[in-house]
């Protein structure tokens, strides 16, 4: 019998069990009924699941809630889910016999946000299929997914509702039917075009123009290699007065042949020489990486955009190529510097070290990630390795500094410890009272505690010895 205090305890088996039978009766009245159903462990599988829950969890607003839908999304409590444009609807089975109604509401993407992410993919995939399967750069990931200017929603773009007696900001069903969503994408991702209000085709029809250009001028160059290789006389009824035999090289005397020849093969369609085009590219990659390498602290590609005039796209191809051989890393989140050289652990101990016993007054954090450009949390990894070692101690709040040798006064305890270990063999109480000039019962105190510390031991009755 239950104590009437707790609530009874609820295996998983008779969790699903309970959903399990409440699907069947919803099925009856609504064969449409979509449950959200997670095979193993993990809650997404594919780019567009997984990107779905991580910006969800990387809020502060969720981070500590939404992980209450867990449980509920792997019991297969969510029966029902159905997304919408702007609009997700679900029933969730909780405690009680009938399934909770929950409507999350998610804004639509604004037009400018829009734009730039679609001119921003011009060119990066080849077709819709690589941008449902995930298949992308990595710069098109984070465009996708940077806060505020990218695909997925923000606390302050999403509504939600629910009918349990919850009143908590994001109760478990909402928590599991966020999640829900995620698995959902799994299935299709356009929904989650669906979802936010804009047409995938934009994105597509990109693809489709750029392979379409690609087609028609495989088409025309093949186009006037047969009319060139064709008898004009004979398809046309034309007698030209030099017969030309296309069969046979041209002289090499041909020197206007020669010069049209030269010109075209050293000119690319749009005009330019290839040699200067190639020039203008490494220009362009050499005046992105000194301007990043110049900032300490790092630059996004705003500002690198501003200063260089360069293109969005081109700028991100040339930080993401930059970033993969080594030369430039990552200060922040989009924010970029040059590659700094790491120093060994030992050397990054005693560098930290050394600074702070030359300061007088103690040194802060701050300071010696700006002296010697370590993580803050390598500093305070040595800080308080220091610390426990003795080397180094706190003088006041965030600073540090050099740890001097002074003679530390004994305590009681150490006294009587220092007392009882002088004995070989052992030290009877009233004896250990006379040398201390301790009172009965501050002693006996003293004694019980070194013995539960396992300092001291009773060989007998009222006698005690160092172990």
């Amino acid at each position: 019998m239950s104590d009437w205090r707790f609530a009874r305890y609820v295996s998983v088996g008779e969790k699903r069990a309970k959903a399990q039978k409440k699907l069947k009766q919803l099925r009856k009245k609504n064969p449409n009924i979509e449950p959200v159903v997670v095979e193993g462990r993990t809650l997404a599988k594919t780019w567009w699941g997984k990107a779905w829950n991580n910006n969800l969890e990387r809020y502060a607003d969720y981070a500590n809630r939404i992980g209450r839908g867990r449980s509920y999304i792997r019991h297969r409590a969510v029966l029902d889910l159905q997304i919408e444009p702007g609009k997700v609807t679900a029933l969730v089975q909780g405690s009680l016999a009938k399934p909770y109604s929950v409507s999350i509401k998610i804004r639509k993407l604004s037009k400018k946000t829009w734009h730039e992410i679609t001119t921003a993919c011009s060119g990066k995939f080849k077709s819709l299929q690589d941008l449902l399967m995930g298949k992308f750069p990595e710069a098109l990931s984070e465009i996708f997914t940077a806060r505020g200017t990218g695909l997925f929603p923000s606390p302050k773009e999403i509504d939600f509702q629910c009918s349990c007696p919850d009143w908590a900001y994001m109760c478990k069903h909402v928590a599991a039917s966020l999640y829900g969503i995620g698995a959902r994408l799994d299935e299709d991702p356009s929904l989650f075009f669906k979802l936010r209000k804009v047409k995938m085709d934009d994105l597509a029809t990109e693809a489709i123009k750029e392979t379409t250009g690609k087609l028609l001028e495989k088409a025309e160059k093949k186009k006037k290699r047969v009319i060139a290789d064709a008898d004009l006389e004979n398809v046309f009824g034309i007698i030209m007065e030099d017969q030309v035999d296309f069969g046979k090289k041209a002289p090499s005397g041909n020197r206007s042949m020669d010069h049209r020849t030269h010109h075209m093969t050293k000119r690319g369609r749009s005009g330019v020489p290839a040699k200067k085009r190639n020039l203008s590219v490494v220009d362009d990659k050499i005046q992105v990486v000194k301007f990043i390498e110049k900032s300490k602290r790092g630059v996004r590609v705003p500002e690198i955009k501003k200063r260089t005039g360069l293109d969005t796209v081109k700028i991100r191809n040339i930080v993401y190529n930059a970033y993969k051989k080594g030369v430039i890393e990552k200060a922040g989140r989009g924010l970029y510097r040059k590659k700094i050289s790491v120093i060994g652990p030992e050397e990054q101990i005693k560098t930290v070290l050394s600074l702070i016993g030359r300061s007088k007054n103690g040194i802060t954090v701050p300071a010696i990630k700006k002296e010697f450009d370590i993580t803050d949390s390598k500093v305070r990894y040595i800080i308080a390795h220091a610390m426990a070692d003795g080397k180094i101690k706190r003088i006041s709040r965030g600073v540090y500094a050099v740890k001097r040798n002074r003679s530390i006064p004994l305590t009681v305890s150490d006294t009587v410890l220092k007392i009882i270990e002088k004995s070989r063999s052992g030290i009877g109480f009233p004896q250990l009272k006379e040398t201390s000039g301790l009172d009965e019962k501050k002693l006996r105190n003293i004694i019980f505690r070194l013995t539960r510390l396992k300092r001291i031991k009773s060989i007998r009755r009222g006698v005690y010895a160092i172990i």
